[in-house]
């Protein structure tokens, strides 16, 4: 088989590595992709949002198979054109990727089909929402841009102030593009968060192993909101009863909602959950491998991505028994310093031989490029460093210890991931 793999990152990489392992993959390319991606699959010259080039590179070179890696290509409606023209692809069509473009339906659909969540009103008027919080006079708060903004649109507020100045940057100074051009006012949920990530097949809902994610810049949970700095999978506070609550209460009822909307998904449905006092609760759904989590969960998973991938879209994914190694897998993502806010590109990165013989370590390459024969740093999130361990602190001394392996100017990373 010929693959074709759309997006740049982390995520990318990780899923350009599964697909090299399976015997049924002859040739991966990837557009744009990475320095790192590029020592696995053919780089092609193409942006994620340039479909009718895309399906023509996929049409004219034989492409068995499309697997679409980012959000906003999915929202696009990149799924329908493939299929339009014939082309097998991996991914929602624009109809379903709504359960991640819009907030505002997500929670309209959550509250539609009883779907536990945090309760929420809607705004597109920056006005009215100010006026909400005003009266509100319950802090914290969640303000969420209710569009695609790579993971960062959500801001926690602690007080009318902050929220005040929130809602201003959303709506009033576009911080995060059109994500802001409708906005959510969110109960603020207190627990252990989750992550878990589905195959889908239109019916049937196979669940991968959990995950926990870091957004926060800094040690100890604090600074800015990231696209995640880490991630450790399974999450051990995600037990067999709580998973068979979110079984029942919010996976196969989401499935089962969308398909009633007419909205037949397909491909990966992430959930974002928290645990809280009153059971779990969807904080948000993604439509596709998370960035960082699909560099933990990847790696413990023992069948063959491309089987699976073809199940779902045959719709004979309940034929198909996912296994994942017992070992734990920590990653620590590599950032340029100022990230998320500023940062300087094109810094070289030393070490990345010390991984070629490695089997229980990895380097993902996230903002990576070739540069006159070297590799040099080009984005936020650099490289995420992870590791297999048979038990939580073997595998985060692992990671930590390949971290070190790597340098560039300007590097920093959390030193708190899996504590």
């Amino acid at each position: 088989m010929k693959i074709l793999i759309v997006g740049s990152g982390g995520r990318e990489h990780a899923l350009a590595w599964k697909c090299s392992l399976s015997p049924k993959v002859e040739k991966i390319y990837c557009a744009p992709g990475n320095a790192g991606i590029a020592q696995l699959a053919e780089l092609v010259p193409l942006k994620p949002d340039q479909f009718d080039e895309l399906a023509d590179f996929a049409a004219s070179n034989e492409i068995d198979l499309t697997i679409i890696g980012m959000d906003d290509p999915l929202a696009g409606g990149i799924v329908d054109v493939f299929e339009a023209r014939g082309l097998r692809v991996f991914g929602p069509r624009k109809r379903a990727a709504i359960l991640e473009a819009s907030k505002a339906f997500s929670k309209d659909l959550m509250k539609k089909y009883g779907i536990p969540t945090a309760s929420y009103e809607t705004f597109t008027k920056l006005e009215e929402a100010k006026e909400y919080l005003k009266k509100l006079g319950k802090f914290p708060v969640v303000l969420k841009a209710s569009g695609l903004a790579l993971g960062k649109g959500v801001l926690i507020c602690e007080d009318l102030e902050s929220a005040l100045a929130g809602a201003d940057a959303i709506m009033g100074e576009k911080k995060f593009g059109q994500a802001g051009d409708e906005m959510v006012v969110e109960e603020f949920l207190t627990g252990r968060e989750v992550s878990v990530l589905t195959f889908v097949d239109g019916r049937h809902l196979k669940e991968m192993s959990s995950a926990q994610d870091y957004k926060r810049a800094g040690d100890g949970d604090t600074g800015l909101n990231t696209g995640g700095m880490g991630n450790i999978s399974p999450n051990p506070g995600y037990t067999e009863e709580i998973r068979k609550v979110c079984q029942e209460t919010i996976f196969q009822p989401t499935v089962d909602a969308m398909r009633q909307e007419g909205r037949e998904f397909k491909g990966v449905i992430f959930f974002g959950l928290m645990l809280t006092e009153d059971g779990p609760k969807v904080l948000e759904y993604n439509c596709r491998f998370g960035d960082p989590e699909a560099q933990v969960v990847l790696p413990r998973m023992e069948n063959d991505l491309i089987d699976v991938i073809e199940a779902c879209i045959d719709g004979t994914l309940d034929q198909v028994e996912l296994r994942f190694r017992k070992e734990i897998c920590v990653c620590v993502v590599l950032a340029s310093g100022g990230y998320p806010s500023s940062y300087e590109k094109g810094k070289e990165i030393h070490g990345l031989g010390a991984f070629n013989d490695k089997t229980d370590r990895f380097c993902f390459h996230a903002g990576t490029t070739e540069k006159d024969g070297k590799i040099v740093t080009n984005g936020g999130r650099v490289l995420g460093i992870a590791a297999l361990g048979k038990d939580l602190e073997e595998a985060r001394a692992k990671a930590y210890e390949a971290a070190g392996w790597v340098g560039f100017e300007g590097k920093y990373y959390r030193h708190d991931i899996a504590l």
